[in-house]
């Protein structure tokens, strides 16, 4: 194996390691940004209704 072709196979192991990382990385956020999407919908984020007065949200028309 010459010098060249040398290097060339370092820098592609260099480059898969690099691409690999960044992969890593946006998984990481994806998943955290979809359990942070679960969690609001099911209302675990802190948005309830118990802090305010007696019957508010009570009487909700559902009708139109």
């Amino acid at each position: 194996m010459d010098m060249m072709s040398m290097v060339s196979s370092l820098l592609a192991m260099k480059a898969g390691g690099t691409q690999s990382q960044i992969a890593a990385t946006i998984l990481k956020s994806n998943a955290d940004s979809e359990k942070s999407t679960v969690l609001t919908l099911l209302g675990a984020g802190g948005s309830s209704l118990a802090n305010v007065g007696a019957g508010v949200g009570g009487n909700l028309d559902i009708s139109a």
